[in-house]
């Protein structure tokens, strides 16, 4: 079966070398890996959500939304061997400098600031961690990251106008299939030490009332039957995060653009209110996210749309490798904890390198 795998993988590789676009993914928990392909090189921007394909978007609007059109594309399906092995040697890389902690400290402090004058209540900060993988392999990479994240979406994608991106992100910005919606709130970040029953602090569980409060608020007229779940911990990687999963049932007048838009960018990824978080961030981080903390997946593909938040990825670049982090800031952040919380996630992508 890993034979097969490695044969199966060996598309991308062939798509790659030929600078045709492609992506290769697989929905959290299940075993069905997809290979979506472009027919040519064509980079096709997102014009309608009425459109059916594989959508990749950006979290600014000053990037382009790209699709690769189901009519112009072919796809192909393998199931994943279940009980396979990852490679287990881990490369160890040169830890974050001093300049990159002090940087981010100080967008924190100054995130705290801007909070505290009552312009916001949260502000989500991110930075850009550059590594070198001189021997970086892609196929044995995307390889490691399906059997290390298992209940993540697992993406490889690739469009030699663009470039390529790959990431296991835990969070779904939603899912709509029969008119039936389904997203989720997650925020909250602790290490994961063998255990889901552990205590929350009280900005952890501020941050994610803070994503649900607005979710709900923002979705309450436009669904019918809105209801969100008991709040529960996830375990995501070596990571654990706090969700609530909030569904309903779209209204005649409502489309999936419009909740689309209403929901992205989410507060677990931009801050609330959005607008002015929104603007703090373009302002001070002081980097384009590009494509990290956009969204991307399937849309209105076999009458199902499935996007997910695009969250612990990376753009690689020959043998340079962009990794994005970031986390939630409030009024009760403490600098140093968010910036660990940064180092912490990054692990995540570095693990698999």
């Amino acid at each position: 079966m890993q034979k097969q795998l490695a044969i199966f993988l060996e598309k991308a590789v062939h798509a790659h070398k030929l600078k045709k676009p492609f992506v290769v993914y697989k929905k959290p928990n299940e075993n069905q890996l997809v290979f979506f392909a472009q027919h040519d090189s064509t980079l096709y921007e997102l014009i309608s959500f009425n459109d059916s394909g594989f959508v990749f978007c950006p979290f600014s609007e000053k990037d382009k939304s790209i699709i690769f059109p189901s009519s112009k594309s072919s796809i192909d399906f393998f199931e994943i061997p279940p009980n396979a092995n990852s490679s287990q040697e881990i490369k160890q890389f040169k830890n974050t400098s001093f300049a990159e902690k002090k940087k981010h400290l100080t967008l924190v402090e100054k995130g705290i600031d801007f909070i505290a004058t009552g312009a916001a209540e949260k502000v989500v900060l991110s930075r850009k961690e550059e590594v070198i993988a001189p021997s970086f392999n892609m196929l044995a990479t995307f390889y490691n990251m399906l059997y290390k994240y298992h209940n993540a979406f697992v993406y490889l994608w690739y469009h030699p106008k663009i470039g390529m991106w790959m990431g296991a992100t835990p969070e779904r910005l939603l899912t709509v299939k029969n008119n039936r919606i389904k997203t989720v709130a997650l925020a909250g970040t602790q290490l994961y030490k063998g255990d889901l029953n552990v205590a929350w602090g009280k900005k952890e569980l501020q941050e994610q009332q803070f994503v649900t409060a607005y979710i709900v608020s923002h979705l309450n007229n436009e669904l019918y039957h809105l209801t969100q779940s008991k709040t529960e911990t996830v375990q995501a990687g070596n990571l654990l995060h706090l969700k609530t999963v909030i569904t309903g049932t779209l209204k005649p007048n409502c489309s999936i653009r419009k909740v689309i838009r209403l929901l992205h960018p989410t507060p677990a990824v931009c801050g609330l209110p959005k607008q002015q978080a929104f603007n703090f961030i373009l302002q001070n981080e002081g980097y384009d996210r590009q494509y990290y903390s956009g969204f991307l997946g399937v849309l209105n593909l076999n009458e199902e749309t499935y996007l997910s938040v695009n969250l612990r990825c990376m753009k690689i670049e020959d043998n340079k490798v962009s990794i994005f982090v970031g986390g939630g800031v409030t009024k009760d952040s403490i600098p140093v904890d968010e910036w660990e919380e940064t180092v912490s996630k990054s692990k995540i992508i570095k693990h698999v390198l």
